[in-house]
């Protein structure tokens, strides 16, 4: 969520905000010229919702595919920018992200969503006693300064006839959690699979607010791995062999969440690994949840979130949602 401002600003000057990736994590061990390099970026730091790349990773998954995978990191440019302009592969990213892009002309289609219903929500320290959206009248809440947030902060108060101009909107930029309410905010939009997990560890009680519970337009797919039209009309094989591999690395994570956690603790080790655990043991039923299978997407929650944007004026144009995503490369 964090990068949504800096994916908008860099979509409109593409060619000048590509970077090239900081190397995160490879496995020189299974690389050998017989294997097909791939190239995907991550959309922030590791953790729990990249854990499923990891394992295939680990497990060899991407060999018996006959793939050479490298994670990478987006350093300066957006891992949708790498993606567009084809120096990664794959990558980690977002409904709106992808939404955005695409109204742009930027031809970027998510191939699989990673978690099945959106987890984020706005969280306060319970001692604020902020428990629905008629209490955000008279706080401060702390963003990175996207238009969407005021959008949605406003969307749902509105349900409980609350008023968005008694909510002071303060640009925080990258600041965390944790450190935003030292400098006197009251809530802030994380997601509970991460930041709500390092706050019980904490011991910090908080309230949430989930999105979820608010509009059904709002339970978009976040986060999800995207490629490119010409990736996937150039080397559809690869893409299908990759997504065979992830599919088993989450599969994994879902049925071993446990030792899910600690390949992905090896692989990074400067993660926390009491927070990787802990995250990883309530985020992996919520991978798949209700869906078929593992990383499938429906037609009307991209057409839901795409109308909620353009009702909302945060697009120029109407989404053409059935070509922002595939189902067809996923296993069977």
């Amino acid at each position: 969520m964090k990068k949504l401002l800096s994916l908008l600003l860099c979509l409109v000057l593409l060619t000048g905000c590509v970077g090239n990736g900081q190397d995160e994590s490879s496995n020189d061990s299974k690389s050998n010229d017989e294997l097909e390099k791939v190239k995907l970026v991550l959309d922030w730091t590791p953790n729990t919702n990249h854990t499923g790349l990891y394992v295939a990773q680990d497990k060899g998954y991407f060999e018996e595919e006959g793939l050479d995978v490298e994670i990478i990191m987006p350093g300066e440019a957006t891992a949708e920018n790498l993606v567009a302009s084809g120096q990664a592969d794959f990558g980690i990213s977002y409904q709106e992200g992808v939404t955005l892009a695409r109204t742009q002309d930027i031809p970027l289609v998510s191939i699989a969503a990673i978690i099945q219903h959106n987890t984020s929500g706005f969280a306060s320290l319970k001692e604020q006693n902020i428990t629905s959206p008629k209490d955000f009248e008279g706080k401060t809440y702390g963003g990175w300064g996207s238009p969407i947030e005021a959008a949605v902060i406003e969307s749902i108060m509105k349900q409980e006839d609350a008023n968005i101009d008694e909510v002071e909107i303060i640009n925080v930029g990258n600041t965390d959690f944790f450190t935003a309410l030292e400098q006197n905010i009251d809530f802030f939009w994380i997601y509970y699979g991460w930041t709500g997990i390092e706050a019980e560890i904490r011991d910090i009680p908080i309230n949430m607010i989930y999105l979820t519970d608010y509009s059904e337009k709002l339970d978009y797919y976040t986060p999800v791995i995207i490629t490119n039209e010409d990736h996937i009309a150039d080397n559809p094989e690869t893409v299908r062999k990759f997504l065979a591999a992830v599919t088993k690395g989450y599969e994994f994570a879902i049925e071993n969440p446990a030792e899910a956690a600690d390949i992905l603790i090896e692989a990074v080790p400067e993660l926390d690994a009491e927070l990787v655990k802990k995250s990883q043991e309530w985020l992996s039923p919520k991978y798949q949840d209700d869906a078929p299978r593992w990383g499938e997407q429906k037609l009307e929650v991209w057409e839901n979130y795409a109308d909620w944007l353009y009702e909302n004026e945060l697009m120029d144009k109407q989404l053409e949602a059935e070509k922002a995503f595939t189902n067809e490369f996923l296993p069977e």
